[in-house]
């Protein structure tokens, strides 16, 4: 992603109901991105490239 330079962590979305755990986690990294469940946290994560992820939010935006 263009300008990402760290880890951020994992974060929700801002549009998430603060007390809602029906939600992604996703996690900006470097060179990836990283997307779990955020009511099973620890039953796996999906890991995408930086580029596929960009493709991803761009067909959601069209």
């Amino acid at each position: 992603m263009p300008g990402l330079a760290r880890d951020t962590g994992w974060f929700k979305s801002s549009r998430s109901a603060a007390a809602s755990d029906n939600c992604v986690e996703v996690w900006l990294r470097h060179d990836s991105v990283r997307v779990r469940d955020s009511k099973a946290p620890d039953d796996g994560v999906l890991s995408f490239s930086s580029s596929a992820w960009n493709d991803f939010l761009a067909s959601l935006k069209a």
